[in-house]
């Protein structure tokens, strides 16, 4: 079997109307696909007002969005006209990018009809809840991941630590990597910008500390927060740059005074902003892989991030970056202060890191998806025949 015979149906639970690393990771995934000749069919709620255009044909599942956070939205399952849709298409393999009630009616279906099954992991979904005032049922979101992906014949995963993550929680055990990519057509140190900086009223001295990312509670703020408070009272210099929005952006900019928010930032313009500062500051605990993290490498600055399973496996600690324990303020306040008044160190961890970058080339990490792919096909083909 070839990659051209695949006919894949991709269930997202945000596929192009919020733009995030996952979904743009899964654009990427389908573009690939389709260069390779396979079929591509993707399920996902949908709104009038997408982020992006969508790669691939997209069908849209029932949702409703989600009680305040009406950005995002949740699929209800499927309804008897993306069922006719989905017997039409006729998939040989079902991807399952999120373990939401659309996802959960996509497996139901593959399982009715007897079709392999793969699914994704991009998030610690079970931490969003302490980030919202109901840690305590964690163990029960952890066990409806369990039975979800236990039901899916492989799981794919974007670092090894995150793989073992999930074996260790009893997810599954066929679990393979599945990388991301950095678009070297713009990330770059060469897209520094002196003059973009003063505009924004950064001295060519001064010392940024970057923020990259969706502005939300999960992403860390209150512990980016606390740093920065600590090495303002340490007396430290420097300036702090935010690049994103969202709804924790009034909660986040009343907490960092003097601050500079410059907004969502994309393409070229996103490059130029990562690169005009000289620190990256990742405190975030919740993603399965640090797709901020691998583009501040690739645009040459120094990393200070949590010892967590979205930059565990990207950061080398004390070569091309810093791991701190999580919430550990005074130690990620350390870092950023042994950087900050020590720049040969700090540009000789940002050149480290940006060799580092050089490793992820996103066909390359997309063909070992397609090779997943096809194994689990002809594997299921074998024991059915």
């Amino acid at each position: 079997m070839q990659t051209n015979d695949l006919r894949i149906a991709l269930f997202s639970g945000n596929y192009n109307y919020v733009r995030d690393g996952a979904n743009q990771a899964l654009n990427r995934l389908m573009d690939y696909m389709l260069r390779q000749g396979a079929k591509v069919r993707i399920y996902s709620p949908t709104t009038d007002t997408p982020a992006f255009e969508p790669v691939g044909d997209l069908v849209s599942l029932p949702s409703f969005a989600v009680p305040k956070r009406p950005e995002y939205r949740v699929a209800t399952g499927i309804s008897d006209n993306v069922r006719a849709d989905l017997e039409a298409f006729a998939p040989n393999i079902v991807h399952l990018s999120s373990p939401d009630f659309g996802s959960q009616a996509g497996l139901k279906w593959a399982h009715s009809h007897d079709i392999p099954v793969i699914a994704s992991v991009h998030t610690r979904f079970e931490t969003y809840l302490r980030y919202y005032g109901i840690g305590f049922a964690e163990p029960l979101m952890l066990a409806a991941l369990r039975r979800f992906y236990r039901k899916c014949d492989a799981l794919i995963v974007p670092t090894e630590g995150m793989a073992e993550l999930l074996r260790g929680q009893g997810m599954n055990e066929d679990i393979s990597i599945w990388s991301r990519g950095i678009d070297r057509t713009y990330h770059t140190p060469k897209a520094r910008s002196l003059q973009w900086r003063r505009e924004w009223g950064i001295a060519d001295d001064d010392v940024v500390i970057c923020f990259l990312g969706r502005l939300v509670m999960e992403k860390g703020l209150d512990i980016f927060v606390e740093v920065i408070a600590e090495l303002k009272k340490r007396g430290v210099p420097h300036k702090v740059l935010v690049i994103g929005k969202g709804p924790a952006q009034d909660w986040f900019a009343a907490r960092l005074p003097g601050a500079i928010f410059v907004g969502h930032q994309m393409g070229p313009d996103l490059s130029r902003a990562i690169a005009s500062s000289e620190i990256f500051l990742n405190p975030s605990v919740t993603e399965a892989f640090g797709n901020v993290t691998l583009e501040a490498m690739a645009n040459g600055l120094a990393v200070v991030a949590a010892e967590a399973t979205g930059s565990s496996n990207i950061v080398i600690d004390g070569v091309t970056g810093y791991l701190v324990p999580p919430r550990t303020v005074s130690t990620y306040a350390d870092r950023l202060q042994a950087y900050c008044e020590d720049p040969v160190l700090r540009t000789a961890h940002a050149k480290a890191g940006l060799t580092e970058s050089t490793k992820y080339d996103w066909d390359a990490i997309n063909q070992t998806v397609a090779e997943n792919y096809v194994r689990l096909v002809e594997s299921h083909a074998a024991v059915t025949s």
